[in-house]
């Protein structure tokens, strides 16, 4: 018997028919992987496993469910968690100002009796701070995570965060399901490594996963069964050896899908210079840049690599100004000023975070404002004049968004619905439609692929391809997924301990990434 089994499940939102029929078996220590477009159905099927409240308050579901063959069908997640089954959600679900220990222990803390507790009882017992960090600790280094315990979760890369997330949930001692939704997407391609390797260990145990990930190659190496889901139904599940990536893909689209690699361009020393870093210092938790120089050409593409906590993150972060930063930076040979994102915007550099929703979002705010809000404030875009008034032009708002919310096929109810409740994938689509509708000089791009599928990831891709030829815009991607870069870049840099390790073409071996992503001076391999 399956230790879990979901029959002909089915779900509706407000009349509209978002899950139907889809069944799903899941065995003790079976890795089963879950993959799918944004907007297949991938989160809804979850939530309904998991007894989010927002399904039970929006009419439940159809179908049933089973855990160890009795019926399981858990109202909150508390009362499926206490039935063993755990979820790292792809949206941390952490306390930012709680401790690295405190939030792996999050309602399950030690305590300790007292001889107050002994005589009124249990609940005066007190916290067993020694036992939580052994806990925790435990919990980190299955991880093979090496992090101060006594950390606030705030300010940390992000990296880090979804180990925690990753470290709460193995801490817990009944657990027979683990739902990873995304676990990999921050990670960089070692981290990623590392962490599979997690899985399968976890698998060994006997506790059965359900993987969702848009990196299929991850499916493939680490899973037992796949299933595809598309528009809300379920296409096919399938061993994993009886199929390839590319015969996912299809399935995922319903489309043939190619990926082609850009031709990578050489730029002579003497082109002109969009954009000139000197001794660039940034202070970003985590993710510190130490004294670098760069000079990035006009209409290049940049990409930026390196592993998590190394400071690739911090050089698009330090020249917007989200983060104290010393040094010197030159845009077409004009000194910019630092630590002040909206005179970086002025002269025309956008940034596109990798953290959507602090950053990137207006979660209260509709689609259709979100995408063009940057440039009504910084260069009065969608602005009508009715005498000495200023107005914004809600109808040119309105159609800029359905035409950006149809070019980068962003899922939603309307332009209306409000961020908040859109899945992450189109989060980060909202926000790069903002991105392209400033349409700047120089667009850096942090994670722009973090959560979303295999075909609007490409998508995006292609995107900035485009407006890189279109427009001979410069643009600087930063990644962790050095497929990615190389896929786009004309070259790439990879950042070790805050400092540039080296900087190569894309199309070099990628055994000389991977040695100077682990510090190694690669000068005598080249020559």
């Amino acid at each position: 018997m399956a230790l879990l089994q979901l029959k002909d499940i089915g779900k509706k939102y407000s009349g509209n028919q978002v899950l139907e029929g889809v069944s799903l078996e899941l065995n003790p220590g079976e890795i089963h992987g879950l993959v799918g477009e944004n907007g297949a159905g991938k989160s809804t099927l979850m939530n309904i496993l998991f007894g989010m409240p927002v399904i039970h308050s929006t009419g439940g579901y159809e179908g049933e469910m089973f855990l160890d063959g009795e019926v399981y069908n858990p109202k909150t997640p508390m009362e499926a968690m206490n039935l063993g089954i755990g979820m790292v959600h792809q949206e941390f679900m952490l306390i930012p100002g709680f401790t690295v220990v405190e939030n792996i222990k999050l309602n399950r803390e030690n305590t300790r009796s007292t001889v107050v507790s002994k005589v009124f009882g249990k609940k005066l017992e007190v916290l067993d701070k020694k036992q939580m960090v052994e806990d925790a600790k435990d919990a980190l280094n299955k991880l093979n995570l090496d992090l101060d315990y006594n950390l606030p979760v705030k300010g940390l890369p992000v990296g880090y965060m979804q180990f925690i997330e990753i470290a709460r949930e193995i801490d817990k001692s009944n657990l027979k399901v683990l739902i990873l939704d995304e676990p990999t997407a921050v990670l960089t391609e070692s981290e990623a490594e590392q962490f599979l390797e997690v899985i399968k260990r976890l698998s060994n145990l006997g506790i059965a996963i359900l993987f969702i990930t848009h990196r299929l190659d991850e499916i493939k190496s680490v899973t037992d069964h796949i299933t595809i889901l598309r528009d809300g139904k379920l296409i096919k599940s399938v061993k994993t050896e009886d199929i390839t990536t590319i015969e996912i893909a299809g399935l995922m689209v319903g489309r043939d899908f190619d990926i082609t690699a850009s031709s990578i361009r050489k730029f002579d020393d003497d082109s002109e210079i969009a954009l000139k870093i000197e001794e660039l210092y940034v202070n970003m938790p985590g993710e510190a840049i130490k004294g670098i120089n760069l000079d990035i050409r006009k209409g290049e593409i940049l990409g930026i690599g390196g592993l998590a906590g190394q400071g690739k993150l911090g050089i698009a972060n330090g020249i917007i100004g989200l983060y104290p930063t010393r040094g010197k930076i030159y845009k077409d040979g004009k000194e910019l000023p630092l630590n002040n994102p909206r005179e970086v915007l002025e002269h025309e550099i956008a940034f596109l975070s990798e953290d959507r929703k602090e950053v990137g979002l207006l979660l209260d705010e509709p689609i259709d404002f979100n995408i063009a809000y940057t440039s009504i404030e910084i260069k009065e875009d969608f602005i009508k004049k009715l005498g000495p008034l200023k107005i914004v032009d809600k109808i040119k708002v309105r159609d800029h968004s359905l035409d950006m919310i149809k070019k980068l096929d962003i899922r939603c109810k309307d332009q209306k619905q409000h961020t908040r409740y859109l899945s992450g994938g189109n989060q980060q689509k909202v926000c790069i439609a903002r991105a392209l509708t400033f349409n700047p000089d120089i667009l850096m791009v942090s994670e722009p692929t973090r959560g979303i599928d295999i075909g609007a990831k490409n998508l995006v891709l292609d995107t900035l391809l485009e407006l890189n030829k279109k427009y001979n815009m410069t643009i600087i991607i930063t990644s962790s997924e050095l497929a990615e870069l190389k896929q786009v870049s004309d070259r790439i840099a990879i950042i070790t301990e805050g400092k540039i390790q080296t900087i190569l073409p894309a199309d070099a071996d990628d055994r000389l990434f991977g040695l100077a992503m682990s510090g190694e001076d690669i000068k005598e391999v080249i020559n």
